[in-house]
């Protein structure tokens, strides 16, 4: 059976101090044609060779400070899952989305959950 390939790109507009002005990404498993505008990514990368996870962090300048608090939350979510999911290690995982709901509401961006 051949093996299937898939591709993800990014198109990053910098303006000229070479910060992120504009960033669009396409897949080609996304079922959509065409670039997508994104305010912000965040790509991990293990390094097999370095034993080193290798990342890149972008964001335009027009995102918002209350849509970065969401994007982290969202991301500290997602990590719990995807932590979980990885190594079946279900009480860190449950203690990683106790934080989210702390950094959360030390963000406010939900109400605190003893009131």
């Amino acid at each position: 059976m051949p093996m299937k390939t898939s591709e993800i790109n990014f198109k990053v507009k910098l303006d000229e101090n070479n910060i992120p002005e504009n960033i669009e990404w396409e897949a080609t498993d996304s079922g959509e044609k065409g670039l997508k505008a994104c305010k912000s990514l965040m790509i991990s990368m293990w390094d097999k060779e370095e034993n080193n996870t290798l990342r890149i962090d972008l964001w335009t300048k027009d995102m918002l400070v209350d849509e970065m608090k969401r994007f982290y939350h969202q991301i500290l979510l997602s990590m719990a899952d995807n932590f979980e999911k990885a190594t079946g290690e279900d009480k860190i995982a449950g203690d990683m989305r106790d934080f989210s709901e702390y950094f959360a509401e030390k963000m406010e961006i939900i109400k605190p959950t003893n009131q």
